[in-house]
């Protein structure tokens, strides 16, 4: 995205509030999607977050979902106005005072167990569909745009992963699966077709720098990510996804154990869900093979980690 100036978010905040604009500072490092910069009147304190136009829908959904949020008791900031101002996407929300979760002091287990409540909390908000973007937010309709080779479904994006296993497939050239493996996998999809899954909304990025700690309270920030999928299968494969990665915004062991206590599951729940979390380890390496070469090696590596696993 293009750079946005801190007159721009001065410009927006002052423009809303009606006040003269003291201060003002850009918050960096905590995530890669938007410009976020804080800004201070003689009464007020609010958080600007700003992209390019394109971006107001995924701003629109996030209003949504923090509101949706909120209303099940997952605390978060108050949005306050979103638009659109010269080519570029806005969004003011409420500035929450405490420190960031990679800063905070706070046990993180416990952080990790009330993500975990959190997460069931927000399942259990009304939706329907499937995807990343809201398509009727009265109803919380989502959809997903889908890809030339699927519709955008589940069953979409099972069947065009089964056509792709063949002995051509580009992922036993990258070394991801033998054609043994390949064979293996593509009975665990069959299989797949066959069951019953539950759809529910997910946050999409539960992390630490995704939250701010105050007074021991969890506040959970960014629903850019956020999608409609399986629960609670969705949730918790994105943890684990981080946690497998060695992220340092994701859980170590000890973490993501208290995530899935948080949650309410077992173990043994989480090795029923392996299947799913392979189908989108292959679909996100198909997806960068055709779109986006400089994410092949590290989608390929993680996808790799995901099929060791299973065969073992």
């Amino acid at each position: 995205m293009k750079d946005l100036l801190p007159s721009e978010a001065a410009q927006i905040a002052g423009d809303f509030l009606q006040e003269e604009i003291k201060s003002s500072y850009q918050i960096t490092g905590k995530g890669i999607d938007n410009q976020i910069y804080v800004l201070e009147t003689e009464y007020q304190k609010v958080v600007v977050r700003m992209n390019i136009k394109d971006t107001y829908p995924t701003y629109v959904k996030e209003k949504w979902c923090i509101e949706q949020a909120t209303a099940v008791g997952v605390p978060g900031p108050e949005v306050l106005s979103i638009g659109v101002v010269n080519e570029t996407a806005y969004m003011i929300q409420t500035f929450i005072h405490g420190d960031n979760g990679l800063d905070s002091k706070v046990h993180k287990p416990e952080i990790w167990r009330r993500l975990g409540e959190y997460a069931k909390r927000i399942d259990s908000i009304p939706v329907s569909g499937f995807g990343r973007s809201l398509l009727d937010s009265v109803s919380g309709v989502f959809q997903s745009l889908g890809h030339a080779k699927s519709d955008g479904s589940l069953q979409g994006d099972l069947q065009h992963n089964i056509h792709c296993l063949t002995e051509h497939d580009p992922l036993i050239k990258l070394g991801v699966i033998t054609q043994e493996e390949s064979k293996r996998v593509q009975k665990l999809f069959e299989n797949m077709k066959n069951e019953t899954f539950r759809f529910g909304l997910i946050h999409g990025d539960f992390s630490l720098k995704n939250i701010i700690v105050h007074d021991n309270q969890v506040i959970l920030l960014d629903w850019g990510n956020s999608e409609v999928n399986v629960v609670p299968h969705g949730a918790v494969l994105q943890v684990l996804q981080y946690h497998m990665l060695g992220l340092k915004e994701g859980p170590n062991t000890e973490e993501f154990q208290a995530f899935l206590e948080g949650y309410g599951l077992s173990n043994e729940a989480l090795a029923s869900m392996r299947a799913l979390q392979l189908l989108k380890a292959f679909d996100h390496t198909r997806w960068a093979i055709n779109r986006c070469p400089e994410r092949i090696e590290a989608y390929a590596g993680f996808a790799k980690q995901v099929v060791s696993v299973i065969m073992n």
